[in-house]
């Protein structure tokens, strides 16, 4: 069956434990499925997972990805300023730790992520991104099935 949509991952900062459920989603359900890194790493053998790797340096497998992505693809990554880039580009955008990210939620992130850069830049010690943990796995498997639900009946929206 043919998919009208790929899912991309941000790679290199992705969690091993998401990558695994990224992988046996894409395997399951025959989804094309591109990882994009600074690096090479270990990926399974299966015709719908495939590993770019480009040169390192500031944003340039986030560049990469959106110039592959199609309205409806699917992004996964950590990385807010990607995931605003993608919301333009009219995909979809799921943080590691389940976040949906919309045209709303991911400007809302990106402003906050802004004021703490800023104060981080000023002096002021700010806690980074909680730690992942198994409630953050589970709220991503649950995210990543919804989208991929609503993606493969139809809807260019998750």
């Amino acid at each position: 069956m043919n998919h009208p949509f790929t899912i991309y991952v941000d790679a290199d900062a992705c969690p091993v434990a998401i990558k695994e459920i990224i992988f046996r989603t894409a395997k399951r359900l025959s989804i094309n499925t591109v990882l994009v890194a600074n690096g090479g790493m270990q990926i399974p053998s299966s015709k719908f997972i495939q590993l770019i790797t480009v040169r390192h340096g500031a944003d340039v497998a986030d560049d990469r990805i959106i110039d592959m992505i199609w309205p409806g693809d699917l992004v996964v990554t950590g990385d807010i300023p990607l995931a605003a880039r993608v919301v333009e580009n009219e995909g979809i955008a799921i943080g590691t730790h389940g976040e949906l990210y919309d045209d709303a939620s991911v400007h809302s992130r990106l402003a906050t992520r802004n004021l703490m850069e800023q104060l981080r830049s000023a002096g002021m010690d700010t806690t980074g991104p909680k730690p992942l943990d198994n409630k953050h796995i589970q709220a991503f498997a649950n995210q990543l099935d919804r989208s991929v639900t609503r993606l493969r009946k139809g809807g260019n929206k998750a």
